[in-house]
């Protein structure tokens, strides 16, 4: 029972607005800053894609704003990769350089 409590005590309840519709939400307490970001960052994709292309359809808002930031996610996970790639190939490098060395 006190985990159960514990879990509770460790969530929150809130209501988040996107392109004019709520959402009720229970998430972790430590990730609602994260969450109300998340919103404003959609919710100013939203805005510029209407704004700058004129669209009417909040569902095509939407998808493009999807689309936008599954992009730039995507874009991070490669860089992420590409940098783990590159401290692989120096540790690597490194390794035989020590080896030698003590040679």
């Amino acid at each position: 029972m006190l985990n159960r409590l514990h879990l509770v005590e460790d969530q929150l309840k809130i209501k988040v607005n996107i392109a004019q519709r709520a959402y009720p939400l229970t998430i972790a307490r430590n990730e609602e800053e994260r969450v109300r970001k998340a919103v404003t960052l959609i919710q100013d994709a939203v805005t510029r894609f209407e704004e700058k292309y004129a669209v009417q359809d909040k569902q095509d808002a939407l998808a493009m704003c999807a689309l936008q930031m599954t992009n730039q996610v995507l874009a991070l996970r490669a860089g992420e990769q590409d940098s783990e790639s590159d401290a692989a190939n120096t540790l690597e490098i490194l390794s035989s350089r020590l080896a030698e060395a003590l040679r």
